[in-house]
């Protein structure tokens, strides 16, 4: 019987090392055998928090680094990615569904991490994001 298992990867803060999370969500995808949509679900959600550690977090700032940790359990999946910036409200995020922000470059990555993960939560004040998503 599997309890729980952990898998982690650390990304210096380069825009272009976003592109190692889809490697590492295949990588967790076949061992773990995730389903078709929840693997969409795993890499769209990554993707766009280690964005925006990487981003906003970070600054782009390439001595400081985004860690992205899956957490496994027979139920689920958590996957927390942490970086090394200043954090920030994220009780206060406008809505990029309203009128006004419609047409705004920016905006949606929190917005569709929620939609797409079951649970969200933030630490740290902000430095860190954890997702969780059923089996």
């Amino acid at each position: 019987m599997i309890t729980s298992q952990q898998e982690e990867i650390t990304l210096i803060s380069d825009p272009a090392n976003v592109a190692r999370i889809e490697s590492f969500v295949e990588q967790i995808a076949a061992k773990y055998k995730i389903r078709p949509n929840l693997y969409g679900n795993i890499l769209i959600s990554l993707t766009e928090a280690v964005t925006n550690a990487i981003t906003h977090g970070n600054c782009n700032d390439s001595t400081k680094i985004v860690a992205v940790r899956l957490e496994y359990r027979p139920k689920g999946f958590s996957f927390t990615v942490s970086d090394q910036g200043e954090g920030f409200d994220f009780e206060n995020l406008p809505d990029p569904t309203s009128p006004e922000n419609l047409l705004k470059l920016g905006g949606r990555g929190v917005f569709l991490m929620r939609q797409l993960a079951d649970e969200i939560r933030y630490l740290d004040e902000g430095r860190s994001v954890e997702m969780l998503f059923r089996a």
